[in-house]
């Protein structure tokens, strides 16, 4: 017997949106194995700039069930399975498919986020082995979705994973996922193969639980929210300006960590968009309001002698940017985080203070 087995979502990231298997049993020579297309090597040499930038193989793994299944008892994850109607030898054929494929020089393959992963692998190979007959009914799909909104199906708004997500990947996440593109969710191929036929007959004879628990929220405390935080950051910047400008000082200090975690941000969707292999990291328009070169201006920021006589043209450019973002924003070329609207409202009321502190003062100034 083959089926299909589909594993809920956990709290950490990586497991946001749950897992798929083939499980194959074989009580007559002792088989009940998992065949897993989602593990990887964490030996890998150069493990973490190879994860980094795109590069990393994952690979196919074989366990018993039994093994296969204990992490999701630890962690109250409910597993469900669809046993496939396959005959004797469309059976054999996908587990001889199998064990070929997990062969040393066959179990590696290049990851993709979105389009080659452990859930795009099985219909993938199904429709290796089953051929023609084998026909994917999507009618079922009714929505029109992005890949942006069927991630955030599996997330929180209001958490620093949702928040990351949408800061990290680009504007080609945000077309039209077509029907059969909505499995590289486990969730969906779960779904799909319920609505499969093979040979004009149901693919799936049968669904059971092998785990048993309900769907479960993780949603995080406020206090420890990116809505908390950034709501934070925007009162504090308004509180600090509002004395720089009765004052007619600038804090140092709060330009110098402005300009450094967006620089930093900057610096690091430059690496995902134009230095990786990651195909949902490209287009990234995020880089026009978390800007690069902040990194650098920071350090002019910071110091107690004579402000370059550029900076207000900077500042300009700064607030330029931060306008065109809101203009892709409003005619839908990339979907930010709602809570981006806070980071904007920050950035360009302390940018518009420094403009005019720098346009009407000496630039020798601090």
């Amino acid at each position: 017997m083959i089926s299909i087995i589909t594993c809920d979502s956990g709290q950490e990231l990586y497991s946001s949106f749950g897992h798929s298997a083939f499980r194959v049993q074989d009580p007559a020579r002792g088989i009940d194995w998992a065949y897993n297309y989602g593990t990887f090597n964490f030996n890998t040499p150069n493990f973490y700039g190879k994860f980094a930038r795109g590069k990393l193989l994952y690979s196919l793994s074989v366990s018993k069930f039994s093994d296969f299944l204990f992490t999701y008892e630890l962690e109250n994850r409910w597993v469900k399975e669809q046993i496939l109607a396959l005959n004797r030898e469309e059976k054999d054929a996908l587990f001889r498919f199998l064990e070929n494929n997990r062969l040393p020089e066959n179990k590696d393959y290049k990851y993709d986020f979105l389009f080659d992963n452990c859930a795009t692998k099985l219909p993938e190979i199904l429709k290796k082995v089953l051929g023609n007959k084998l026909k994917f009914d999507d009618q079922h799909i009714k929505a029109q979705t992005t890949f942006r909104d069927l991630i955030h199906q599996n997330l929180f708004y209001n958490s620093w994973s949702s928040f990351g997500i949408d800061l990290a990947l680009g504007s080609v996440i945000d077309v039209e996922a077509k029907p059969e593109e909505y499995m590289f969710l486990p969730y969906y191929v779960m779904q799909q193969m319920s609505h499969t036929n093979l040979a004009n007959s149901p693919l799936v004879i049968r669904e059971r639980t092998v785990l048993d628990y309900p769907n479960r929220n993780f949603n995080s405390t406020f206090g420890t929210s990116p809505l908390f935080w950034l709501l934070f950051l925007l009162f504090f910047t308004l509180a600090i300006s509002y004395i720089d400008l009765r004052n007619g000082t600038r804090s140092r200090w709060l330009d110098f960590f402005l300009f450094l975690v967006t620089g930093l941000a900057g610096v690091l969707i430059f690496f995902l968009w134009f230095m990786t292999d990651h195909s949902s990291t490209a287009n990234n328009f995020n880089i026009l309001w978390a800007f690069p070169l902040n990194f650098i201006a920071c350090y002019f920021l910071i110091r107690k002698d004579r402000i370059p006589t550029w900076m207000g043209k900077y500042i300009l450019i700064l607030l330029v940017l931060l306008g065109l973002t809101l203009i892709l924003w409003i005619f839908q070329v990339q979907q930010f985080s709602p809570l981006i609207s806070i980071v904007f409202a920050t950035l360009g009321f302390r940018y518009a203070l420094l403009y005019k502190y720098f346009t009407n003062s000496n630039p020798g100034l601090k």
